[in-house]
């Protein structure tokens, strides 16, 4: 699979539930990635879709799947999404006592491995874990809900993950994921991010494929200075 510079990946959080795999097909050759949230009403206060729904709408569309686990125990859940084919699994490291063991279960399950860090969760302490992930996602809202606004300071985070991938020659891809639009992609690229997770900004709007183009061209436009 051949990995473009900066990812876009539409959350079907935003999307319709009772037409998924239309919303899905909306954006089929403009995202990179498909954001799949998966919350459970326990480390989230908000319950989404499961492993059903993943393994159907993997049948409906060749589009990789980035899979967010906003959910307790991802040691015993996450391989199964894996399994099923995502691309990337993400979990979050305020739910596992030994990350770097999961990233090697998935990995060994052939999905690429990925570390999420909430609002209030520092990253430092994590920062050296990165050498096990293939991506780090970053909250730049608290995890749970769709549809919040953007928290610009938390951009820190991004900054210093980019600092230590760039000191330490990592290959590993910086997400975004919270209230990212065509008005905050360009602050988030600037900070050192190159994937971006976008629910409202896409499927709010009427046409989700150009919405997607458009926020890609923002980020690259922050990062090259055109």
């Amino acid at each position: 699979m051949t990995v473009p510079p900066l990812i876009v990946a539409p959350s079907i959080l935003a999307a319709d539930f009772a037409h998924l795999a239309d919303e899905v097909r909306a954006v089929e050759h403009a995202a990179d990635w498909l954001h799949v949230d998966v919350m459970d009403n326990h480390f989230v206060p908000n319950l989404t879709i499961g492993l059903p729904v993943v393994q159907s709408l993997r049948a409906a569309t060749e589009l990789p799947f980035d899979v967010h686990l906003m959910i307790e125990d991802p040691r015993r859940w996450a391989p199964g999404y894996a399994d099923a084919g995502a691309y990337n699994v993400t979990f979050h490291a305020e739910a596992c006592d030994d990350p770097v063991a999961l990233a090697k279960d998935l990995r060994s399950a052939g999905a690429k491995a990925g570390l999420a860090i909430d609002r209030d969760t520092p990253i430092e302490p994590y920062l050296d874990l990165l050498p096990s992930f293939d991506t780090l996602l970053i909250m730049t809202i608290k995890a749970g809900f769709g549809g919040q606004r953007f928290i610009p300071r938390l951009l820190d985070k991004v900054r210093a993950a980019r600092r230590h991938v760039a000191s330490g020659h990592l290959e590993l891809r910086i997400e975004v994921d919270g209230g990212i639009a065509a008005d905050t992609i360009e602050q988030a690229a600037a900070a050192g991010a190159d994937a971006f997770v976008a629910g409202t900004a896409v499927y709010g709007a009427d046409d989700p494929a150009e919405a997607v183009r458009r926020l890609r061209g923002l980020a690259e436009r922050a990062t090259t200075g055109a």
